[in-house]
């Protein structure tokens, strides 16, 4: 494990030191937990964002894509726990 050094302000420092007594953790570990989290939410964007460049990708190739309103209604009907019915893709502008 390696050491690295940082610098903040006073002002920071406190609120850390601070949050890190309620959440029961030393300023430390408060510290290393919220920048785990930010890496991890990096790369979770990161991903998100490959998906979405491949499916726009594949939108563009082909010309097909699901309406917002069919999509709009298979999602609600999903969320009410039915089974609802799939929508087709179809060529843009159609």
């Amino acid at each position: 494990m390696s050491t690295t050094t940082i610098r903040i302000d006073d002002d920071l420092k406190e609120r850390i030191s601070a949050a890190a007594d309620r959440a029961g953790k030393t300023a430390h570990a408060f510290i290393v937990d919220a920048i785990a989290q930010t890496v991890e939410q990096v790369e979770a964007e990161d991903e998100l964002h490959r998906i979405a460049d491949k499916r726009w990708s594949k939108v563009l190739a082909t010309g097909r894509s699901v309406p917002w309103g069919d999509a709009k209604k298979y999602l609600a009907a999903r969320g009410r726990g039915e089974k609802g019915e799939k929508p087709a893709a179809r060529k843009l502008g159609h």
